[in-house]
């Protein structure tokens, strides 16, 4: 069987870049019987995914293509227009995986289609997107509805989602959880001691990780710090990610912010940081608290959506929206002895390891060659 995939999201630094890139990954070392069609379209990332092009090719049953063409224009010829069938890039396949953004037209009438929803965040909270994201996403959603053999669902809370606003049939979606990546682990203090001094940080302190947009909810997390460090001046606030869109955000004292940063020295911070924060209004994974679960960081999150499906008991579960609740909990993880501090370390150990790549991908393949009409 030929799989093609849209790997073009691999490039961004986000959670759906490290999705594409570990389920690949995995997918290519467990499969050896199959043919991979992998391609990515960008012009201003071009040489990042040529730096996925070198690492993929090293496995024998792989083609790439680089499709030279900016996402930009992508999204008009198959978002907007829907033409300009994807075998006139990477020739002819049985079988269609894409992902984010983007819904590819199929000229083949036998060609199976697939495609991963990671989340349903534009119809929950549509007034925190800009309209030309949300103009993208529903236009990418309403071509799923009528043209995909099977929705991969990242969670049950996204599965549910999608079955409440797109009306699709539960039979024609498998949930399928994601997992940390395997460098994702505890790291020694030589290794810490470099990436803090590097960012010019100062244990303890406390690490959130998110790209900057509204539903993020960083804004409430600062607002807590601000009066957290009134009373703990040794205390600092780390926050990792991009800018997405949004009104800027209101900063004070002892904040520092890192923009993105390499997985390499995210697992340190994760692996240093007192507490983790990850006060999401909604997640369709949430994939961070994953990552920090694997680094050994206590975990505080929100009480909505897949967040306490992932992270159950393992975490400090609250309303994401009470600044009293997120106050009271880090202050909570922040006086904690050492025996109490290391049993939430344990869990949150114990709890990253119930996930792994390995499994997503064995699942993910089995979902293909059925729908393929191959499974045995």
């Amino acid at each position: 069987m030929k799989i093609c995939i849209d790997i073009s999201q691999i490039v961004y630094g986000t959670g759906v870049s490290n999705y594409t890139n570990d389920l690949v990954e995995n997918l290519l070392k467990i499969d050896h019987n199959n043919q991979y069609k992998l391609f990515g379209y960008s012009l201003r990332l071009n040489n990042n995914l040529r730096e996925y092009k070198k690492k993929f090719l090293g496995y024998e049953n792989v083609e790439f293509r680089i499709i030279h063409i900016p996402i930009s224009a992508m999204t008009i010829l198959w978002n907007r227009l829907h033409i300009v069938p994807i075998e006139k890039f990477v020739g002819e396949f049985d079988l269609l995986h894409s992902s984010d953004w983007i819904q590819p037209p199929v000229r083949s009438s036998k060609a199976k289609k697939i495609t991963t929803v990671h989340d349903m965040a534009v119809y929950l909270f549509s007034s925190f997107f800009p309209s030309k994201i949300l103009e993208n996403q529903k236009r990418r959603m309403n071509f799923v509805i009528n043209e995909v053999d099977r929705i991969i669902s990242v969670s049950q809370s996204t599965k549910d989602d999608i079955e409440k606003f797109l009306k699709v049939p539960t039979k024609k979606i498998n949930v399928i959880s994601l997992a940390s990546s395997p460098i994702f682990k505890p790291q020694d203090e030589e290794k810490i001691n470099v990436v803090l001094n590097k960012f010019k940080i100062k244990k303890p302190f406390i690490l959130s990780v998110a790209t900057q947009e509204p539903r993020k909810n960083i804004q409430i997390l600062l607002d807590v710090f601000e009066q957290i460090v009134k009373k703990r001046a040794n205390v600092s606030l780390v926050l990792s990610g991009k800018y997405g869109w949004g009104p800027g955000l209101r900063s004070s004292e002892n904040v520092i912010w890192t923009d993105y940063v390499s997985k390499e020295d995210l697992v340190v911070l994760y692996s240093s940081c007192r507490v983790f924060v990850y006060p999401s209004l909604y997640e369709g994974f949430g994939l961070p608290i994953l990552e920090a679960m694997a680094c050994g960081a206590p975990v505080i999150t929100s009480n909505n959506s897949s967040m306490v499906e992932i992270a159950k008991e393992a975490a400090i579960l609250i309303d994401p929206r009470s600044e009293g609740q997120l106050t009271k909990a880090i202050d909570m993880v922040l006086d904690l002895n050492l025996d109490n501090y290391q049993k939430m370390v344990k869990a949150s150990l114990e709890r990253a390891r119930q996930y792994s790549w390995a499994k997503t991908a064995k699942e993910t393949l089995k979902v293909y060659e059925e729908v393929a009409g191959t499974s045995d």
